[in-house]
């Protein structure tokens, strides 16, 4: 597991978060205070939408982490004459571009990889 350093996008979500924690809060409140059913329902909408974001931002700095440090332990597992160069160079290139979807079908790319060039396995 990679820990998560507190950076700029890990700020973000902590920001994003608290905000979340006030909303569910406010929720909390007109449902107390028996606000109109139609006001509340724009709330949980807001809410969830938080949640998504804040979501997607953590996971794709975790997960882009991880597969970045796939690839460096592939790339020095390949020093150029195991086999797979080409796909190694592809993915390197593709990395920057990845959607959050991509880079987990990426990551179990990379360790099909790096098992061949490691171990000599099929891929």
């Amino acid at each position: 597991m990679i820990p998560i350093e507190l950076t700029e996008v890990a700020k973000e979500v902590k920001t994003r978060l608290a905000t979340i924690k006030g909303q569910v809060e406010g929720i909390s409140k007109m449902i107390d205070a028996g606000k109109d059913p139609e006001q509340i329902l724009v709330q949980f909408k807001s809410l969830d939408k938080g949640l998504q974001k804040a979501r997607h931002l953590l996971l794709d700095e975790v997960f882009r982490k991880s597969l970045a440090l796939k690839i460096v332990q592939t790339v020095d597992a390949c020093p150029g004459n195991c086999g797979k160069e080409e796909k190694i160079e592809r993915i390197l290139n593709e990395f920057p571009n990845l959607s959050l979807e991509e880079i987990t079908t990426k990551m179990k790319e990379v360790s099909e990889l790096e098992a061949f060039v490691k171990g000599n396995k099929p891929v």
